[in-house]
């Protein structure tokens, strides 16, 4: 399914990839790789700014302290990400939510570390598990094409707002492909398809998707989202409702059941083989109060 962009792509410099009302073509997505002439300076996402130390810091907070608790889970995660090295733009452009939405930088970070952590459950291919770490650093960083007031609006999205906001998933897809020059790289894979869903009711394609491996990503993405402060919800989701939100997805057909059941797993204190985790449809929580999310402002 071809798209086209309602918006233009920019990067992290302001110099424009592409304009918005361009289809995606694979001529245009070809014409795109091959304006990136020359390799680019890459540099190790933990040697970069305090990004290693910031992320220490987010893993030792509830409910991540739960999640870390097997120290040797941790070395193993912490490992696999020491190993991720990107172009130097990117990380510039993943820092730069250090300063201006630190929301956003911080679930990078987390979205990587626990996606890491399921995949190395899931997956017995040691170069599959290197593709998971590399994505999730940068699942969200089309987030640099949106304008920061959007992102930090505490009030409900306008339709347009909204549209502007989605319009990530497309821009990170060209962002990745054009640095990595590949459209086909796992990386730009995710960032376009993470807000699919297996019965099509996701964006920006509204496609059903299939993948497992962008699976962990989703499910990864969807759980910090849910237990982590927002601008349009102060108050997070507390870990036991985040998990029966999630649940309910993955019973609803909407995404993986077996990201969901590691994710299950590594929630608890003993860590079970995600096997022996039972998805009940049993629902004890609610959602936060004040939550705007997925409310649209009338205009």
């Amino acid at each position: 399914m071809t798209s086209i962009l309602e918006y233009p792509v920019f990067t992290f410099d302001q110099r424009e990839l592409l304009s918005a009302g361009t289809t995606l073509s694979p001529e245009i997505m070809t014409e795109l790789i091959m304006k990136n002439k020359g390799m680019k300076e890459s540099c190790s996402l933990f040697t970069y700014a305090s990004i290693k130390k910031d992320l220490l810091h987010f893993i030792d907070e509830h409910p991540y302290t739960i999640i870390f608790s097997d120290q040797k889970s941790k070395n193993i995660v912490l490992k696999n990400m020491e190993k991720v090295i990107l172009p130097l733009p990117l990380l510039e452009a993943i820092y730069h939510f250090h300063h201006t939405d630190f929301y956003t930088y911080r679930h990078f970070l987390l979205v990587c570390a626990l996606s890491t952590l399921l995949a190395e459950q899931l997956i017995s291919d040691p170069k599959k598990i290197s593709k998971e770490v590399i994505a999730g650093p940068t699942h969200d960083i089309g987030k640099l094409c949106v304008p920061l007031n959007i992102l930090n609006k505490k009030s409900p999205l306008t339709v347009a707002e909204q549209a502007a906001l989605k319009h990530h998933t497309l821009a990170g897809y060209i962002l990745l492909s054009y640095y990595f020059k590949d459209a086909r790289h796992f990386t730009s894979i995710v960032a376009r398809d993470h807000h699919e869903r297996k019965d099509g009711s996701g964006y920006p394609r509204g496609i059903k998707i299939d993948n497992p491996m962008v699976d962990i990503i989703m499910v990864s993405d969807i759980y910090d989202a849910l237990i982590s402060q927002r601008p349009y919800r102060l108050e997070s989701f507390q870990n036991r409702t985040a998990l029966e939100e999630i649940i309910w997805q993955a019973n609803s057909g909407k995404i993986g059941i077996e990201a969901v059941q590691v994710l299950i797993a590594v929630n608890r204190i003993n860590k079970p083989h995600y096997s022996e985790c039972v998805l009940s449809d049993e629902r004890r929580g609610s959602a936060p109060a004040n939550n705007v999310y997925g409310i649209t402002d009338a205009e």
